[in-house]
C-alpha cells in the first residue's frame, strides 16, 4: 500500500515535468543583484562554475578581462578584506571579501592590490619572513571597502593560463563555495545545454574493470535521441554517464552544465546539481567523472549514479542511486535533463532492454598479484616483503581488481607498481618500500602517463616511506645533487644602479623545492616566485643605497642544500 501510494504521489508530482527536477533540488534563496559585476571589462566569462578540471571542480566563474592583465577589478558588494593568500600556484594573488548579508567574494589571479593593501601585505610577510602567506585573521575594520571600489589589478598570478579574474561567492560560516550565476548577474543566457554522448556501463561490475558502451545521440524536433532508438545491452544492470556542455549568448566557449537528472519509465531516479561545493569536497569530482576513461586521453563523460565510495557528493538519491535494473527484460524508457543555471534545458530519451550476458573480464595475466579486491569504505591493504601500503575507508570510490607488478628499470633501479595511475585515489596514503638505512638522501618517485610525484623518504625500521594520493610506478631513489642557482642579468660584483629588480633561477632534479630563503645583509628579503619558476625581488625601500650582501639558501625535498653569497653595489 505504501508503494502505491508513492508511485500515486511520484506520478502527480511528475504531472508538470517541466518542474520537476526544481522540485527535487531543494529551491534557492540567494540575493539577486546584491552583487555588482567584479571587474571593469566587457562582462563575459571564460569558465563558470562546475566545469571540469583534473581533480576538482571550477569553483567560480572566470571574468574576462579584455584579454589584458591591471584591469581594475572592484568590491562586488560592501564589506571588509576579511584574507589575502599569496601563493606561487593555485590562485596567485587573492583577496576575500566579507559582506553583511553573511556572504564572501574572492578575487583571484590578481597583479597589485591598491596602496593600502599591499602595504598591510608587506608588512605581514616581513614579520612571518616569507613571501607566501595565507593572512586570515584580518580585522573587520582594517580594510574595509564599498560596493565598485577599487581594490585591485587583474593578472595571470598563480595557476591562471591567461589573463582573467576567477572570481567565487561563499557561504561565510561554512566555507561552501555557491554557484554565482544563481545571484542574477548580467550574462545572457538564452541557449540549452548541448548533449555531445552518452556512455553506458555494465554495473555487475566495477566501473574501473570496463570501457564505457558510447552511444551516438542526435537532435530530432529540439530533443536528442540514440541511435539505436532502443538499446540492447548485454547486461543485467546498467547506469549512464553523458557528456554535455553549456554556451551562452554570443560565446562558443564549452562551459560546465548546471544540472542533470535521469528518470525510468517516468520516475525520477537520481540527480546531480552543481552548487554548494566546499574545496575539501572538490576532488569528489573523480568519482563524478569516468576517471579511468579521461586520464587515458578519453573525454570527460558525468556519471549519472553515485559511485559507492562518493560521499558527501553532489547527486540526490529519490529512487535509487542511478542503477538501472533490467532483469525484467522489458523496455525501460530512459529520460535524461540537462539544465543550465538559466533554467534552459536540454533532453535525451531513449529505450533500453537486456541482451544476452557477456562474460565478466578475465585478470591480467601479467600481474604478480591478483587475489585482493579492493572495496570503498573499507580499509585496503597490500604487503610483501619489498613494497606496502594501506589505504584507509574513504579512499575509493569503486571496487577495483588491485594489481602489481615489479622489474628492474635500465638504470637497475626497482619498479613498483601499484595498480594503474587511470585509478583515482581520494587523499594521501603512505607508501613504504623495504631498504637498508642509508647516510645519502632518499625519496620516493611516482611516475604514471608522463607525469611524476615526488616526496622524502623517512627511514623507519627497515622500511623507508613517503606520502602519495595516487597509484602508479613508484621507485625509491638516492637524491645527493643540490638545487643550483642562477641569477638572471645579474652577476657577482656588480652594480645594479639601472636594474629595478634582481631574479634567480632555480633548478633541482626533482623539480620541486622545500625551501627558499634569502637575505641582504642578515635581514630576510622577500623575493616572490609566481608559477614556481624564477624568484624575483623589486627594489624597494628594504634595499637602500650603497654596498650590500645577499644570501640566497635553498634546500629541495630531500633536503639537499645549496648557499650562494653576492656583493653588490646599489
Amino acid at each position: 500500500m505504501n508503494i502505491l501510494k508513492y508511485a500515486a504521489a511520484v506520478l502527480a508530482f511528475l504531472m508538470n515535468s517541466g518542474e520537476a527536477a526544481a522540485q527535487i533540488f531543494a529551491p534557492k534563496n540567494y540575493p539577486d543583484n546584491y552583487f555588482t559585476w567584479p571587474v571593469q571589462a566587457k562582462k563575459a566569462l571564460a569558465a563558470n562554475f562546475g566545469e571540469l578540471r583534473p581533480n576538482h571542480y571550477h569553483m567560480g566563474l572566470d571574468c574576462k578581462t579584455d584579454q589584458r592583465e591591471n584591469v581594475p577589478v572592484l568590491a562586488a558588494a560592501d564589506g571588509y578584506v576579511a584574507k589575502i593568500k599569496i601563493e606561487p600556484y593555485g590562485f596567485g594573488r587573492c583577496i576575500y571579501i566579507n559582506h553583511p548579508n553573511g556572504l564572501t567574494t574572492l578575487y583571484a589571479h590578481l597583479n597589485d592590490f591598491i596602496p593600502g593593501i599591499e602595504n598591510y601585505v608587506k608588512q605581514q610577510q616581513y614579520q612571518q619572513q616569507s613571501w607566501k602567506v595565507f593572512l586570515e585573521d584580518i580585522p573587520p575594520g582594517a580594510l574595509p571597502v564599498k560596493k565598485g571600489m577599487q581594490i585591485a589589478l587583474s593578472g595571470n598570478t598563480g595557476g591562471s593560463q591567461g589573463p582573467h579574474l576567477h572570481f567565487e561567492i561563499r557561504d561565510t560560516k561554512t566555507d561552501k563555495v555557491l554557484n554565482p550565476l544563481l545571484f542574477g548577474f548580467p550574462v545572457a543566457d538564452n541557449i540549452a545545454p548541448d548533449i555531445l554522448r552518452l556512455a553506458i556501463y555494465n554495473r555487475g561490475i566495477s566501473t574501473y574493470e570496463q570501457s564505457p558502451r558510447f552511444i551516438t545521440v542526435k537532435k530530432i524536433n529540439g530533443v536528442y535521441t540514440t541511435t539505436p532508438a532502443i538499446i540492447t545491452q548485454a547486461a543485467d544492470k546498467v547506469s549512464f554517464a553523458i557528456t554535455a556542455y553549456d554556451r551562452y549568448t554570443g560565446s562558443t566557449n564549452q562551459n560546465g552544465i548546471y544540472q542533470a537528472m535521469l528518470y525510468n519509465n517516468e520516475m525520477p531516479v537520481v540527480g546531480f546539481q552543481l552548487d554548494n561545493i566546499s574545496y575539501d569536497e572538490t576532488r569528489f569530482l573523480n568519482a563524478h567523472i569516468d576517471y579511468k576513461l579521461k586520464t587515458a586521453g578519453g573525454p570527460y563523460v558525468q556519471h549519472l549514479s553515485q559511485l559507492p565510495g562518493h560521499y558527501p557528493s553532489v547527486y540526490k538519491q529519490v529512487s535509487g542511486d542511478g542503477v538501472i535494473n533490467l532483469e525484467d527484460d522489458s523496455v525501460h524508457q530512459i529520460k535524461i535533463e540537462v539544465t543550465d543555471a538559466n533554467g534552459n534545458t536540454a533532453l535525451l530519451k531513449f529505450g533500453i532492454k537486456r541482451g544476452l550476458a557477456k562474460p565478466i573480464p578475465a585478470a591480467d595475466p601479467g600481474s604478480l598479484h591478483q587475489a585482493a579486491i579492493f572495496h570503498p569504505g573499507f580499509v585496503n591493504v597490500f604487503d610483501n616483503d619489498r613494497v606496502r601500503f594501506y589505504l584507509a575507508e574513504q579512499q575509493l570510490y569503486d571496487s577495483i581488481r588491485f594489481t602489481y607488478k615489479e622489474w628492474v628499470n635500465a638504470k637497475g633501479i626497482n619498479v613498483y607498481q601499484l595498480h594503474t595511475g587511470n585509478v583515482p585515489v581520494h587523499g594521501y596514503y603512505s607508501v613504504q618500500v623495504k631498504a637498508p638505512f642509508s647516510s645519502s638522501p632518499k625519496i620516493i618517485r611516482r611516475t604514471w602517463n608522463g607525469k611524476e610525484d615526488v616526496d622524502k623518504a623517512i627511514y623507519d625500521n627497515g622500511w623507508y616511506k613517503a606520502s602519495f594520493r595516487a597509484f602508479g610506478n613508484f621507485e625509491l631513489l638516492t637524491d645527493s645533487t643540490p638545487p643550483s642557482i642562477t641569477p638572471v642579468g645579474f652577476k657577482n660584483g656588480m652594480n645594479v644602479a639601472k636594474l629595478n629588480r634582481l631574479a634567480f633561477v632555480i633548478r633541482d632534479e626533482s623539480d620541486e623545492l622545500r625551501n627558499f630563503r634569502a637575505e641582504l645583509d642578515g635581514q630576510w628579503l622577500c623575493f616572490s616566485n609566481d608559477k614556481g619558476r624564477t624568484f624575483i625581488y623589486k627594489f624597494d625601500e628594504h634595499c637602500p643605497l650603497g654596498e650590500h650582501e645577499l644570501k640566497i639558501s635553498v634546500q629541495d625535498v630531500a633536503g639537499n642544500k645549496t648557499i650562494r653569497i653576492y656583493q653588490f653595489t646599489r
